[in-house]
């Protein structure tokens, strides 16, 4: 193969890998949905972590969430005493009865019998906030230590639950030993990016290949 032959087939597998590759902005779009790169809550930077999709029988898609967490935060202290904030949008209507009862059963399969004792009346008060939403509306779970959590609907602040051992409770719904979704919560925690790891050992490879094939054509040219 001619050195020009041998450039032109490295420019054409480095573009397609890097086309194949994931970006930041591929990762805050999905299905449709934008999320800001980073967000400041209370003060607090955050970071996108993870996006994810939740689905009912794997086609039937019933929203999509953003989890944020602080500068320096890693994802498995998601439960911890950190800055966190989870987002969620909506593809159908959805009433505040239903959250309600979602979340006692959430609650009760990931947090102990003595501690929802414990918390029984903050969780009442937070279940006390939800309200019924439609397509497009979007939920907001934020925990700033010393704040508390804010739950916030489009932007509009509904109430503050203080504890972080009501945040952790809480956002074990999405994070704890049986989540809402488990492939959900592997997403936004960022753990499903092994396809991410083979695409920049591709681009890695396409780069060497294409500095080869630039080696050879200056030699041909001299």
């Amino acid at each position: 193969m001619s050195a020009i032959r041998k450039l032109r087939s490295a420019l054409f597998f480095a573009l397609t890998v890097c086309a194949l590759t994931p970006s930041a902005t591929s990762a805050r779009l999905m299905e449709g949905v934008y999320f800001t790169p980073r967000i400041t809550a209370s003060s607090v930077p955050m970071d996108l972590n993870g996006v994810g999709l939740k689905t009912v029988w794997k086609f039937y898609k019933v929203s999509v969430a953003a989890l944020y967490l602080g500068e320096g935060v890693e994802p498995d202290a998601v439960l911890g005493d950190v800055p966190k904030r989870l987002e969620i949008e909506y593809f159908h209507p959805i009433t505040a009865r239903d959250f309600v009862t979602l979340t006692r059963k959430l609650l009760r399969e990931n947090v102990d019998h003595q501690t929802l004792d414990q918390l029984q009346p903050r969780i009442d008060l937070f279940n006390s906030l939800y309200r019924d939403v439609k397509p497009g509306d979007r939920y907001a779970l934020t925990y700033t230590p010393g704040k508390g959590t804010v739950l916030e609907l489009n932007g509009t602040e509904m109430g503050v639950i203080e504890g972080h051992d009501f945040a952790s409770a809480v956002f074990a719904m999405w994070f704890g030993p049986k989540p809402l979704s488990l492939s959900l919560k592997t997403a936004l925690l960022g753990m499903a990016e092994n396809a991410s790891l083979s695409f920049s050992t591709e681009a890695s490879r396409g780069s060497r290949v294409l500095a080869a094939a630039r080696n050879d054509s200056s030699r041909a040219a001299c």
